[in-house]
C-alpha cells in the first residue's frame, strides 16, 4: 500500500506542473460523473470471540461517483461501489489447527465531503453505509477443505453497518486515482449475540477512474 501511495503522490506532482501550464480547464466548479474499479487490501480489527490470528487479503471494488460542487474548493461526492472485503485466518478448535479465508461482497455508498486545494488533487473524508450481500467462507484443516457461501437471510450477522472513511483522488484530465482508507464502526453480529468470530473491518483502497463528463 505504500508503493501505491508514492506512485499516488508522484502522479500528483507531475499532474500538478500540468496543470500549471493550463489554468482555463480548470473542473472544481463543474457537477462530474464518473466509473472506477480497483482493489481492497482488506483485514479486520477489535476481534472478539473465538481465538484466531486474522491476515489481511485481497479483494475486487469497482462503482461510481459523483462530484457536486460547493462553491470551487468545497463539494460533496457521493459514490456507489460493489466491494470485497474480508481476511485469512489461523486458529484452533478442539486442539486441532485450522484455516479460514472470509470474503464478504458489500454494496457501499459512501457520502464524502471534499476539500480541492487544487485541480488535481482532493481531499475527502466521510460516513459511509455498507450492505451485505454475500459471504464466503474456504474452511481448511488437516483433513478437509470446504467451501460455503451465504446469503444472509437472519439478524444474527449485520447486513447494514455504519462506516468511515477517508482519503485522496488525484486528478489528471478525466482519470482519476484514488485512494481510500476505511473502517466499521459497528461489528459484524446483529442482534448481540456470541458470533464467532466477531470483528471490524478495516481496508485500503486503490481505484482507477475516468470521469464520463
Amino acid at each position: 500500500m505504500k508503493k501505491i501511495i508514492l506512485t499516488l503522490l508522484t502522479t500528483a506532482l507531475i499532474g500538478g506542473n500540468i496543470y500549471a501550464q493550463d489554468d482555463a480547464m480548470d473542473s472544481r466548479d463543474r457537477l462530474t460523473l464518473g466509473v472506477k474499479a480497483g482493489v481492497n487490501y482488506s483485514n479486520v480489527y477489535d476481534a472478539q470471540g473465538q481465538d484466531f490470528v486474522a491476515n489481511p487479503k485481497l479483494g475486487f471494488a469497482c462503482g461510481a461517483f459523483l462530484t457536486i460542487p460547493i462553491g470551487k474548493y468545497l463539494g460533496v461526492q457521493p459514490e456507489v461501489l460493489f466491494s470485497q472485503k474480508g481476511f485469512q485466518a489461523t486458529g484452533s478448535i478442539l486442539g486441532s489447527s485450522y484455516n479460514l479465508t472470509r470474503t464478504t461482497d458489500y454494496l457501499d455508498i459512501p457520502i464524502l465531503f471534499s476539500l480541492k486545494p487544487s485541480e488535481f488533487l482532493t481531499l475527502l473524508a466521510g460516513p459511509q453505509f455498507s450492505y451485505l450481500l454475500k459471504q464466503t467462507d474456504v474452511f481448511a484443516n488437516e483433513s478437509t477443505s470446504i467451501q460455503q457461501e451465504t446469503v444472509f437471510e437472519n439478524d444474527n450477522v449485520r447486513k447494514n453497518t455504519f462506516c468511515l472513511t477517508g482519503g485522496f483522488d488525484i486528478n489528471i484530465g478525466r482519470v482519476v486515482f484514488g485512494a481510500r482508507v476505511g473502517w466499521d464502526v459497528l461489528d459484524n453480529n446483529g442482534d448481540g449475540t456470541s458470533t464467532t468470530p466477531r470483528y471490524k473491518n478495516v481496508w485500503y483502497q486503490g481505484t482507477l477512474g475516468i470521469r464520463l463528463f
